[in-house]
């Protein structure tokens, strides 16, 4: 029998939420992820926060790791003033992703950013973040869409080669690159889309819309073919 990679996805922590009777404080992922993983014939396993010392043990045990989207990255990450327009912390999820982030560099374990995923990634890597970006959510709490053009040669381009329709929902964007990342994909406005690693540091990339809203299975593919 295939022994199917084990993909942990990042997830929120919510001070309260609400299903059948109950409203407590839950971990929290959209179904999207896990289904994507599944679909591109990985094992889904979730990682809530957790304390400092442990995600070194977890991305240990795992054969590829993604990092959700969610809430704007903390602008004290990467040594700005925050902006009006920027959502509030979660200051534990910023933590506990960037551990992870830095594990799964430092142990070459496959890894894909999705959002704030791509965003955190490179924070990690010493980059900035543009705080608002007109144009790319259409609606408050609707996936819009746009094309993304892929960079010739890039690990990205290899995967999707073709200008493609992605979901989208984001107003934060990378502003400066983070040490060692080069763009791999670009909107029409010439917002970066897509960002990887040389191949040389391994399977690592990150893109700025959201597969899990869509039908297209290659990069989530592509990240469970790099974890098998």
């Amino acid at each position: 029998m295939t022994v199917r990679p084990l993909i942990g996805v990042s997830t929120y922590l919510e001070s309260g939420a609400r299903w059948g009777v109950w409203e407590l404080a839950a971990v929290l992922l959209p179904a999207g992820y896990p289904r994507l993983v599944q679909r591109a014939g990985g094992l889904a396993f979730l990682l809530p926060p957790d304390g400092p010392v442990r995600p070194a043990e977890a991305v240990a045990r795992l054969d590829g790791l993604v990092i959700a989207g969610g809430p704007d990255v903390d602008p004290a990450r990467y040594g700005a003033e925050r902006s009006p327009r920027t959502g509030p912390p979660a200051p534990e999820r910023d933590a506990w992703e960037l551990a992870l982030i830095e594990a799964a560099l430092g142990a070459g374990v496959p890894l894909l950013g999705i959002c704030r995923g791509m965003q955190l990634l490179n924070v990690a890597l010493g980059g900035t973040l543009v705080q608002h970006l007109d144009g790319h959510a259409e609606l408050v709490g609707v996936f819009g869409g746009h094309p993304v053009k892929p960079v010739p040669g890039t690990l990205y381009g290899g995967i999707v080669p073709e200008e493609l329709t992605v979901p989208t929902y984001h107003h934060q964007a990378v502003e400066r690159l983070g040490e060692g990342l080069v763009p791999s994909a670009y909107a029409a406005d010439g917002t970066v889309e897509a960002v990887e690693l040389p191949s040389e540091r391994g399977w690592v990339l990150g893109v700025q819309w959201h597969p899990e809203m869509g039908e297209d299975l290659r990069v989530m593919r592509a990240l469970v073919t790099a974890a098998s």
